[in-house]
């Protein structure tokens, strides 16, 4: 459609509409004059009302009369046919995935935590040691990140923040060896949930015989965690000596898939 001038903005258009509290009366005040009963829609009790004289109803100016008078109990609203309300923005509700083009929604217009997986963490340890035939909890004790604050450094674990339950892609490495005089033999891993062993990771490395030799225990999965649980990882050492720990390859980490 052609215009003169400035192209209108409004897109979008809805009618006024008014309820009214219902009485045993055929009179009432309408919010906004009218020229007459045909400039309005009557519902009553979800029916729709003939205007006119004679008919179901009259209006002018704000008067509104009803042929019958309505009852207590009755539900009764008007739909103002002249009073159009526009706006530029499409009603709530109604854009879906097929009106979006490609590639036209940035990360800019999402909301903070859209983007990125979160909660997500990564934690350290600045411990240099597992002890020697005990089931040890891996001391991380420092998180460089942090999303949610939902690491706790002093008792080593992550902890699933209020709303945030899902499915998490957790990750965690032991990095140890043995000196120089001494045989290193098994390192088991395992990931404890809620305080205890909850059989969803757990790894282990076997490099006997071979001192001085560096490895890493690493172990990754997807878990189904809720809000409230919380996760540590624990280690056996079973060399028969204390296993020295590599700081820079002893990471705990995650962040929430969906």
């Amino acid at each position: 459609m052609s215009y003169i001038g400035n192209q209108p903005a409004e897109s979008y258009a809805s009618f006024e509409t008014e309820t009214f509290s219902v009485s045993a009366t055929t009179n009432y005040t309408l919010s906004h004059a009218v020229t007459n009963e045909n400039e309005i829609r009557l519902v009553i009790n979800g029916v729709v009302q003939q205007p006119g004289s004679g008919k179901a109803y009259t209006a002018s100016g704000t008067t509104l009369t009803l042929s019958s008078a309505t009852a207590s109990g009755d539900s009764m609203y008007a739909v103002y046919l002249g009073r159009a309300l526009q706006t530029v923005n499409p009603p709530n509700a109604s854009v879906g995935t097929a009106q979006l083009a490609d590639s036209s929604v940035t990360s800019a217009k999402l909301a903070s935590g859209a983007v990125a997986n979160t909660p997500a963490f990564y934690m350290k340890t600045t411990s240099t040691s597992i002890s020697n035939s005990a089931l040890t909890k891996v001391p991380f004790n420092t998180a460089t990140i942090d999303t949610d604050s939902a690491t706790d450094t002093s008792n080593n674990r992550f902890t699933v923040p209020s709303g945030k339950g899902g499915k998490y892609l957790i990750s965690y490495g032991i990095g140890a060896g043995a000196d120089s005089h001494t045989n290193l033999y098994r390192i088991f891993t395992q990931l404890y949930k809620n305080g205890s062993n909850s059989l969803l990771l757990a790894a282990v490395a076997d490099p006997r015989n071979n001192y001085g030799f560096a490895f890493s225990v690493v172990a990754s999965g997807v878990i189904d965690l809720s809000a409230g649980d919380y996760i540590e990882i624990y280690a056996y050492n079973s060399s028969g000596n204390t296993a020295g720990l590599n700081t820079d390859r002893t990471y705990f980490s995650g962040f929430k898939l969906i």
